[in-house]
């Protein structure tokens, strides 16, 4: 089988049927919906009005919730990043940024639904050393669960991982819908 990377199609699917699921959010997903309209690719790193990134809620056997130190934003933060060209759907995506980041195996994850649990848009601030103005992230936010430790975490990108409570999860949002996959 030959790896296609994410398509627009398989943005506005995933998006499409997230709303059905939740359509209190269309509001505030609608600028989203409006970029891929007008023909934007939201899966380009460069398209800084707003591009897609892959974002895992890793849940351990006691119940805690993965998090990364995340170095260019010096911030705690769930595992993710950006798209890359072999990923072929966000799903994979959220799982190969999982595994590059905390070391732990993919075929030791198991994802607990194959949609996501949670759509964010968020700012993220100008890099000069990257050459990026501020921009949007559109995060599309999956939930694995594991029984495996924190493996080799990748320097590059982020300088620790803790296994914390649920509460930890600062979105509310977010939080209520983590609970509900798991239980």
């Amino acid at each position: 089988m030959i790896d296609l990377p994410v398509t627009e199609a398989h943005l506005r699917t995933t998006l499409t049927a997230y709303l059905d699921e939740h359509p209190e959010e269309k509001p505030g997903l609608a600028p989203v919906l409006g970029l891929l309209d007008s023909g934007a690719d939201l899966t380009l790193r460069s398209e800084f009005r707003g591009h897609a990134t892959a974002g895992a809620i890793l849940a351990g056997p006691d119940g805690r919730i993965l998090h990364v130190h995340h170095l260019a934003l010096d911030k705690w933060l769930l595992p993710g990043g950006h798209l890359e060209s072999t990923d072929d759907a966000l799903l994979e995506a959220a799982l190969r940024e999982l595994t590059e980041e905390t070391g732990i195996p993919a075929d030791a994850v198991t994802a607990v639904t194959h949609r996501p649990v949670h759509i964010d848009i968020h700012s993220i601030p100008a890099n000069d050393a990257k050459g990026e103005p501020a921009h949007q992230h559109i995060d599309f936010r999956f939930v694995f669960r594991t029984t495996a430790d924190i493996g080799r975490l990748q320097a590059e990108e982020v300088t620790g991982a803790a296994w914390r409570d649920a509460g930890a999860i600062g979105d509310q949002s977010l939080r209520l819908r983590v609970a509900q996959a798991l239980s």
